[in-house]
C-alpha cells in the first residue's frame, strides 16, 4: 500500500513477483515515478528490502518486504539560508567565495538545504533573478567533497559574460589534488568521453568511443610522495566528476574519494576532501 501524503511505500513480494529485478518491480508499484527516478531512489538508499539497502538489480524473493521513502520534490524557488560564507572577493558584479569540502553547491537529488547557493542568496539577495531559480548566480560548480573558489554573478550582464568566458575557455580553472599511487608522467592529457555509469545512478564513467560527451583534462605532477602524487589539473571541458573519473581510469583515483576508489585500500591518513580548486 502507498501513503501519498507521507510518500512512504511498503509492500510484500508475492510468489508471482519473485525473481523480478527490484527496480522494475518498484517502478510497477510507483507508476507516477519514472524509471530513472526509481533507480535514483534505490541508489541513494531510500529503498530497503527486509530492512537492508539493495542494488537495483537485486532479484526479489517471495515474502520479502520492500519499503521505500520518496522525498518531496524541492520547491521551484530557492529559499535563502543564513549560513556563514568565506568571501574572497566581492563587488557590484561578482561574488567569489571559498566553498568548504562537504558543502553542496546547489540543491539536487538528496540535498535541498544547506547549500552554497542558499547561503549566497542570503548574503546577496540581488542574485535571485540571475541564472536559474535553483542555481541563483551560479556560474560553475564544485563537487560536494571539493573545496575551493566558486564565482557567482550578481547581475545578468556578469552572468552572461562569465558563462561566455567559460564557453570560450578564456577563464581557466585550476585544481590541486592528491592521487593514489605514483604518477610516472610529469604531465599529460586525458581525452576520454564521459557518460553516466550504467551500473550506478550516482557515478560517471569513461564511455566507449563514439558515446558520451567529450572530456579533456590536462594534468601536471607537482610533487611525488610515497604512495601518492600531488597533481595540478586543468579542465578543457566541464563534465560531472571529470577529474575524478579521468584519474580513476588511469588507476590513480583521488585520495578520499570512496565513489571511484573501488576496493583500493585507503592509506593511513587518507583525507576526506578529494580536491582543491582555484578559479
Amino acid at each position: 500500500m502507498t501513503d501519498e501524503a507521507a510518500r512512504h511505500m511498503a509492500a510484500t513480494v508475492s510468489a508471482a513477483e519473485a525473481r523480478r529485478r527490484l527496480d522494475l518491480w518498484l517502478a510497477s508499484q510507483l507508476p507516477a515515478l519514472s524509471r530513472t527516478r526509481v533507480r535514483a531512489l534505490i541508489d541513494e538508499g531510500h529503498v530497503k528490502v527486509d530492512g537492508a539497502p539493495r542494488k537495483a538489480s537485486h532479484r526479489l524473493k517471495a515474502g520479502e518486504r520492500v519499503e521505500a521513502v520518496v522525498p518531496p520534490p524541492p520547491p521551484d524557488e530557492m529559499v535563502s539560508e543564513a549560513i556563514p560564507l568565506r568571501v574572497i572577493l566581492e563587488d557590484s558584479h561578482v561574488l567569489v567565495v571559498d566553498k568548504p569540502a562537504g558543502m553542496v553547491t546547489h540543491p539536487g537529488a538528496g540535498r535541498s538545504t544547506g547549500t552554497l547557493a542558499a547561503a549566497a542568496l542570503a548574503h546577496a539577495p540581488e542574485i535571485s533573478g540571475v541564472g536559474g531559480p535553483r542555481r541563483p548566480g551560479i556560474v560553475h560548480r564544485l563537487d560536494k567533497g571539493t573545496s575551493g573558489l566558486i564565482v557567482l554573478a550578481k547581475t545578468r550582464a556578469a552572468y552572461d559574460s562569465l558563462t561566455a568566458q567559460l564557453g570560450r575557455r578564456s577563464m581557466s580553472r585550476r585544481y590541486l589534488c592528491l592521487a593514489h599511487g605514483v604518477v610516472q608522467r610529469d604531465e599529460g592529457v586525458i581525452d576520454a568521453p564521459i557518460a553516466r555509469d550504467p551500473r550506478s545512478r550516482v557515478r560517471m564513467a569513461v564511455a566507449r568511443a563514439g558515446t558520451g560527451k567529450r572530456a579533456v583534462t590536462r594534468f601536471r605532477a607537482l610533487e611525488r610522495f610515497r604512495g601518492c602524487t600531488y597533481l595540478e589539473c586543468r579542465l578543457e571541458t566541464g563534465r560531472t566528476h571529470q577529474i575524478r573519473v579521468h584519474l580513476a581510469s588511469l588507476g590513480h583515483p583521488l585520495l578520499g574519494d570512496d565513489t571511484y576508489r573501488g576496493r583500493r585500500a585507503a592509506p593511513a591518513g587518507d583525507p576526506r576532501p578529494s580536491s582543491r580548486a582555484r578559479a
